[in-house]
């Protein structure tokens, strides 16, 4: 199944700023309706009642240099 990126957005920025990302997030897929707002585009989407909710936290190694970084993930899924 071809993948079709609707919406994304990334920049560095503060733990307090994420926090309050995240909470205004949790308020917004409570109540059903989540609007995604980027420097050039916006998107909306309805989340369903029951949507299937992944949490991941990966370690990650450079090839080259061997430095580690980390990505830990919040990911909500639905089908239409």
């Amino acid at each position: 199944m071809p993948e079709e990126e609707l919406f994304k957005t990334e920049e560095r920025v503060t733990r307090t700023e994420i926090a309050g990302v995240l909470r205004d997030a949790a308020d917004q897929i409570e109540s059903g309706d989540v609007q995604l707002v980027g420097n050039t585009t916006e998107q909306t989407v309805t989340v369903p009642e029951s949507p299937r909710f992944e949490v991941e936290l990966e370690r990650l190694t450079d090839s080259e240099t061997g430095d580690q970084r980390y990505e830990l993930e919040y990911e909500i899924g639905w089908t239409k």
